[in-house]
């Protein structure tokens, strides 16, 4: 991007293209010009742990999938010209410059890793066997370096023990200048030790040497524990002093100082550093280039009200330029900033937007079946156990097949061209896939198939990844024999699939918010801004939920003022509706078509309201602590009540202030962290210090978790003066109530023995507790966490959506979170919201159930089965669904004394065909 001119609205941008010297349009992507490429030369994919050609593409499904040529590294032979028969290398190629219309832009560059060669005491770049973590992701991926399979670099052998090294390129302003915390190592880490453990072919010993592991994600904290209790992984409190290479081996001994003092050295086969994110030069000059301000760090300057809005009006931030964060935060806050982009672009919603125009469906209903079976490698992932091969040579033999294929990676764009020429040519009328799960893949292949004119549901998949070569790997004969009874069984049900038919119905174009906090109200703006009515239902007289209890945040805003203003423009706009004192006691209906019976307060009079989509922001309270004399000692509070009382008598009067973190966190109860207590604690113990510098404050810690930018903020309490000592759950401090104080005793591991504290104040770190939403969860039918917390549809794919379509959620009612957090997955919901409403009609699933009325003996059962209450007995008195209603979970039709029930897709005889195929030659 060159340049941005402009105003939101009406920018215009100018784009460079470099040349590629390979027409994307042309190229097939079928790699004949990397295959005769005589030319190699690193592959930076794989961060040079092997090589590429001169002609190469940077993954097999990276898109567009289309090859291109490094100019660096060509020498101009003309071999791949010549071997390219859709003609589609052009050396002449050129930068090109396109300008582009448009109203509002979204920066999600990324980032890179950060390169420790400069850090001489880890040995990186010296030692072999010295990895950053980005490239042992590549080392056990199946499309990396050694196609899977753990080996450490210097002889490909594999280790017997690994040691990870936490905060390489974070939480460090004296080597390398980055103060902020990456918030992803602890858990990548994590992660690729449990992956590790499962790719190795013998015991293998994981070591993860750390300051603090910054688990502070929804179920981040039970993943931890579950690799330290049940995998074994093992978690070393240090800081590294030096790593040496044992030169007759390769392996490597680190020296540390444990969280005693006490200076140990290890010996392992690898050592991998978990490096930081770090945003590169060039995004800078973007940065320059568009106007847009950045922090100390190069982040994207943002305010904690607007979190996805840069400083320039119309452009706005997600992902990792915006700071630190994982992956489920990252396609949150790039759902907030397609939102905040929406609301500029609102009054031309849909003037240029183009439409697909499927074909005419071809109808095969009488045609006799001609059967496609496609097998896929799924890289190593399947190949690397299966015999591909002789699995698409034996689908080859089964009835009504007229057509096998195996494919790479058959998800892949070049394979899915493949599939659609296939079926034209082959007058193909059913499709069989055998690769992986459906539940990721099946709708891509489905579209396929409509793309060629045939019927969506005469599509089978057979699982032959999750189901067996993932299940079978230590056994490939066994794999292979699975494989095609998994084949067999698909194709003996493909031959009975019969064309459905799916029905479209108009959208309501209404949201209902459940929740009127920051969350819901913010959610409520996202969809009022762009057009649509939305209603608050709010149980409390008033709108603002736990935030009225705040004061400021970490940055120093005023909780209170924005508060107000928000309220202030929810109440004002006039396409929001606020029902205070309000109860939801009912709910029916579906997707785009939901009816809500609301109790509405105070007179409790009934009111129905009709939606398209819900938004549950119920919101979370402050837990109220049952220890460390909480209620028993006015001198003992929570961290919201810590805020209220510096706003209101200041902290003159304070000479000693103990703080105790993860209380009603991490533990039997509750055991997630609740995100926000650390930088509550970090936030009063600067305010105690900047209204009384001389006051001492301690904070009694287990790990301090202030991810991200955060970390500024304990870096300034430490320096100061604020004292942190780490606590083990296994000896939580004491607290007695004297005349003299607050008396809190706790270890100092540095100095092996007991301290004892007479404190003015103990404030304790409460943790968050989610609303009761017992009684509505029942009515809506939405499923929750132990913790009492909603679960999201995908914790990565689809962060704000519910498993219940139409239905989205954000806030705290997901999980604990700051308010700048909680505003961006706000927006999010209201982003995947509209994208729903912004449709004039939706289109059900023919997967549905169907009855029999002949048979039907009105037996209720399927009326009491059925988890979502579709089926009723009609005037008729016999059982009815509506399959507007109806989710396919076809537990009526399992149910059913009578067999009266047939689910759609799922009928009886072609469930019981792949019992039969699987059975064949056995009975």
């Amino acid at each position: 991007m060159e340049s941005v001119e402009g105003k939101p609205g009406n920018f215009k941008v100018t784009l460079i293209s470099y040349p590629r010297y390979i027409d994307p349009v042309k190229c097939t992507g079928c790699g004949e010009c990397a295959k005769h490429c005589p030319v190699t030369t690193l592959n930076l994919y794989n961060l040079g742990l092997d090589e590429r050609k001169a002609a190469y593409i940077e993954y097999a499904q990276a898109v567009p999938l289309a090859f291109a040529i490094d100019p660096d590294t060509c020498i101009g032979c003309g071999l791949c010209e010549a071997m390219c028969l859709a003609k589609a290398i052009n050396y002449d190629d050129t930068e090109r410059r396109t300008t582009l219309s448009v109203g509002a832009l979204i920066l999600s560059p990324g980032s890179q890793g950060f390169d420790p060669s400069g850090l001489e005491l880890l040995g990186y770049g010296r030692f072999s066997n010295v990895v950053t973590s980005e490239e042992f992701e590549r080392i056990l991926s199946a499309s990396g370096p050694y196609r899977g399979h753990l080996m450490r670099p210097l002889d490909r052998e594999g280790p017997r023990r690994i040691a990870w090294i936490q905060c390489v390129g974070s939480r460090d302003v004296n080597l390398c200048g980055n103060g902020y915390c990456s918030s992803v190592c602890c858990m990548y880490a994590i992660k690729e030790a449990m992956i590790a453990k499962e790719h190795s072919h013998g015991e293998l010993d994981c070591t993860v040497f750390n300051i603090d592991m910054r688990t502070f994600g929804k179920d981040y904290e039970k993943y931890y524990q579950r690799a330290k209790d049940k995998s074994g992984v093992r978690f070393v409190k240090s800081r590294i002093h030096t790593i040496d290479e044992v030169r007759e081996t390769g392996d490597l001994s680190i020296e540390y100082v444990d969280e005693g003092g006490e200076l140990k050295r290890e010996t392992f086969n690898m050592v991998v550093l978990s490096v930081g994110l770090r945003i590169p030069d060039s995004l800078l000059d973007l940065a320059r280039r568009l106007g847009v301000e950045v922090n100390k760090y190069k982040f994207a300057a943002t305010h904690p009200f607007s979190p996805v809005s840069t400083s320039r009006p119309g452009i706005f931030v997600s992902g990792v330029f915006q700071g630190p964060k994982d992956i489920p935060t990252s396609v949150t806050e790039a759902s907030a900033a397609a939102c905040a982009a929406a609301t500029v672009l609102a009054e031309a919603r849909g003037r240029d937007a183009k439409s697909i125009e499927m074909p005419v469906e071809i109808d095969v209903a009488e045609e006799e079946p001609r059967i496609g079976v496609f097998v896929c490698n799924c890289g190593i992932n399947i190949g690397g156990v299966v015999d591909v091969p002789a699995v698409a040579e034996y689908a080859a033999t089964l009835p009504n097949v007229v057509f096998t294929d195996q494919n790479l990676f058959t998800c892949s764009q070049d394979t899915q061209d493949k599939i659609k020429e296939v079926i034209k040519e082959k007058n193909l009328n059913r499709v069989v896939v055998a690769s992986c799960s459906p539940r990721t893949h099946e709708q891509m292949f489905q579209e396929t198939l409509q793309a060629c004119g045939l019927n969506k549901y005469l599509f089978e998949m057979a699982n032959i990844r999750n189901h067996n070569s993932w299940v079978h790997g230590n056994d490939p004969e066994t794999a292979t024999n699975k494989a095609k009874d998994l084949v067999r069984m698909a194709v003996a049900r493909a031959n009975l699939l019969k064309p459905l038919k799916e029905k479209r119905i108009p959208i309501n174009r209404r949201g209902l918010v459940i929740g009127g906090g920051i969350a819901g109200m913010n959610a409520a703006l996202g969809l009022a801004d762009q057009g649509f009515e939305a209603v608050i239902v709010e149980k409390e007289a008033q709108l603002g939920g736990l935030a009225r209890e705040l004061t400021t945040t970490i940055e120093g805003e005023d909780i209170q003022a924005y508060l107000y203003e928000l309220i202030e423009k929810v109440n004002q706009h006039k396409m929001i509706q606020v029902l205070t004192e309000s109860l939801i006691v009912g709910f029916t209906g579906f997707k785009g078509n939901f009816t809500t019976e609301i109790l509405v307060g105070p007179r409790m009079y009934e009111r129905k309201i009709q939606h398209g989509v819900v938004i549950v922001a119920t919101g979370a309270n402050e837990y109220k602590p049952k220890e460390y004399l909480y209620g028993q000692d006015p001198r003992v509070m929570t961290q919201i009540e810590l805020g209220k009382r510096l706003e209101v008598k200041g902290a003159s009067d304070l000479k000693r202030v103990v703080m105790i973190q993860c209380v009603g966190s991490r533990n039997e109860e509750n055991p997630n962290c609740s995100r926000v207590c650390c930088q509550s604690a970090v936030k009063n113990a600067l305010h105690i210090k900047e209204l009384n510098p001389d006051a001492e404050v301690y904070i009694l810690y287990r790990d301090i978790r202030t991810y991200g930018l955060l970390e500024d903020y304990f870096t300034e309490a430490r320096r100061k003066g604020v004292a942190f000592f780490r606590y083990h759950v296994d000896n939580p401090p004491v607290v007695e109530s004297a005349r003299e104080g607050v008396i809190v005793t706790f270890k100092d591991h540095l100095l092996q023995r007991d301290l004892q504290v007479p404190a003015d104040l103990l404030a304790l770190s409460s943790g968050m507790v989610p609303e009761d939403t017992e009684e509505l969860a029942s009515i809506l039918k939405l499923p929750r966490n132990e913790e009492g917390y909603f679960i999201e549809a995908h914790v990565k794919l689809r962060p704000v959506d519910l498993a219940n379509e139409g239905i989205f959620l954000c806030g705290t009612a997901h999980s604990p979170k700051l308010i700048s957090e909680t505003i961006s997955q706000a927006l999010a919901a209201a982003s995947r919201a509209t994208t729903f409403l912004s449709q004039p009609e939706i289109v059900l699933s023919a997967v549905t159930a169907n009855v029999d009325q002949d048979r039907c003996a009105a037996c209720l059962i399927c009326v009491r089965a059925c988890p979502y209450d579709v089926p009723r007995v009609n005037e008729k008195g016999a059982s009815e669904i509506d399959e507007a209603l109806c989710h396919g979970c076809g537990i009526c039709a399992a149910e059913c004394p009578a067999k009266a029930i047939q689910l759609n897709w799922y009928e009886d005889e072609q469930v019981l065909s792949k019992v039969e195929a699987l059975l064949e030659g056995v009975l």
